[in-house]
């Protein structure tokens, strides 16, 4: 077994060797803190420097506030653009307000416009804000402020402004030429994108058909199929949806009058497909889109407590119904051990059938060309389902309390239950999308809320009818 590496140890080996091992492990982490209680700046230069960007945001995030504002102040590499935009939103908030005016300043001069505008939209303090503005150049600052007129989450905050164009009339030559002349290139960038005279999109070309080309070739003849152009006013989720659906790298950006303002690339799409679908997982357990481990204790009561209330108020409606059968139960203690079983039941495949209709709403899978054929196949399987149950279940309440009737009574609410939980886990988020409800958000309480009334309705109703 190897044994834990120690910071001499790291600091003394070779850098080649620190590179390959370069990723936020537990062992790294623990060395930090110990360097940082020791107040040791060279043992944390020596375990941070070989680190990737994203793993020192990683590290920065999992650190409590005290040692992370030690951290700063030790660590003579400094935050650079690429930490920063890798950041949790609360964390990048406290560290730039430790942060001097330059240190911001240099840091943001790093990053592609998309960047700063993304960075700039989340900040809570104006002056910061201001001041990060202030050490753009004059162009830069231009277009970020441009793009914050945008509708938030917007293909015009999405997008980034360095660009490479060529008029479409050119020919490769003509093209290669044009870029090894240029002095400041994107860091990153995947097409040219070609124009005609009035500076509105009409094509682009990969760099590998370019560089694959003859230099008589046209620019026009090795254009590529999947060109498609984005308004700066569409919502960046419709702008990720294009991306995945036509397997896009790249996509201009234009104006009202299709003349071109920037460039969307991969990266960002598939940011905003991650933050969506983490953002619909979050909602379908009624936690803010917004909540992360970095939160204060008060910020994630406030989050909460709202879906904690409407869940309240849905177990009480669910123990209304069963105070309707107060005498049932207390006639028949059996019923009241078998409660639960039915209502979880329903619950869970409610859960399932809503957590995937949820989800192809979200990727427009579900549509009204085939919502009756999904709710049918939810039904059906629900009913499959509640069938194979209430066969175990009848001879549960067989076996446990000698009674088949009463194993009757929870086969059949079993399978009311689940055909009931697989119609409400479609039905109610396509009404929620319908009304304009986020359904991620709100389906959780109100399937439960159905499959609990319903489960609890139908096994005492059923056992008011039957057992007395």
């Amino acid at each position: 077994m190897t044994e834990p590496q120690t910071e001499a140890d790291l600091a003394t080996r070779p850098e080649e060797e620190v590179e390959e091992e370069a990723a936020l492990d537990q062992n790294r982490l623990r060395l930090v803190r110990e360097a940082i209680e020791d107040e040791d700046a060279s043992a944390v230069d020596a375990l941070i420097e070989p680190l990737h960007g994203a793993d020192i945001a990683d590290l920065l995030e999992q650190l409590d506030e005290g040692p992370r504002r030690e951290l700063l102040r030790l660590w003579s590499g400094g935050i650079d653009g690429e930490i920063l935009s890798e950041l949790d939103e609360g964390v990048r908030e406290e560290i730039l307000r430790e942060l001097s005016s330059e240190d911001v300043a240099e840091a943001v001069r790093e990053l592609e416009t998309d960047d700063v505008v993304d960075l700039i939209e989340n900040l809570e303090d104006e002056s910061r804000a201001d001041a990060i503005l202030a050490s753009l150049t004059d162009s830069d600052r231009v277009a970020v402020q441009q793009a914050l007129t945008y509708p938030e989450y917007s293909a015009g905050r999405l997008m980034q402004r360095e660009v490479v164009i060529a008029p479409s009339f050119w020919n490769v030559g003509q093209a290669i030429d044009h870029l090894r002349g240029t002095e400041e290139l994107p860091e990153q960038f995947y097409h040219v994108i070609l124009t005609d005279p009035r500076m509105r999109p009409v094509g682009y070309v990969t760099l590998g058909k370019l560089l694959g080309a003859t230099r008589e070739t046209p620019l026009s003849e090795i254009e590529e199929e999947s060109f498609r152009t984005f308004e700066a006013t569409d919502p960046e989720k419709d702008v990720a949806y294009a991306f995945n659906q036509y397997h896009l790298i790249s996509a201009p950006v234009v104006d009202a009058d299709d003349r071109l303002l920037g460039i969307i690339t991969i990266d960002d799409a598939i940011r905003i497909l991650d933050e969506e679908a983490e953002e619909d997982i979050l909602r379908l357990a009624g936690v803010d889109a917004e909540e992360s481990l970095s939160n204060r204790t008060f910020g994630v009561v406030r989050r909460r407590f709202p879906w904690l209330a409407v869940n309240l108020v849905t177990a009480i409606l669910a123990s209304m119904v069963i105070s309707q059968f107060e005498s049932v139960i207390t006639e028949i203690v059996a019923l009241a051990v078998l409660m639960p079983i039915v209502a979880s039941m329903g619950g869970n495949a409610g859960t399932q059938s809503l957590t995937v209709a949820v989800r192809a709403l979200a990727t427009r899978d579900l549509t009204g060309a085939n919502l009756w054929r999904v709710i049918r196949r939810e039904v059906s399987a629900g009913a499959i389902n509640g069938a194979a149950f209430a066969v175990i279940m009848a001879g549960v309440g067989l076996v446990w309390f000698g009674s088949p009737m009463l194993g009757a009574v929870i086969a059949v609410a079993m399978v009311i239950n689940l055909v009931i939980a697989g119609l409400a886990g479609v039905g109610i988020p396509v009404i929620l999308e319908r009304v304009g409800v986020d359904p991620a958000l709100a389906s959780g309480a109100f399937v439960t809320t159905v499959t609990d009334v319903v489960g609890f309705f139908a096994f005492l109703g059923l056992a008011a009818l039957w057992l007395l």
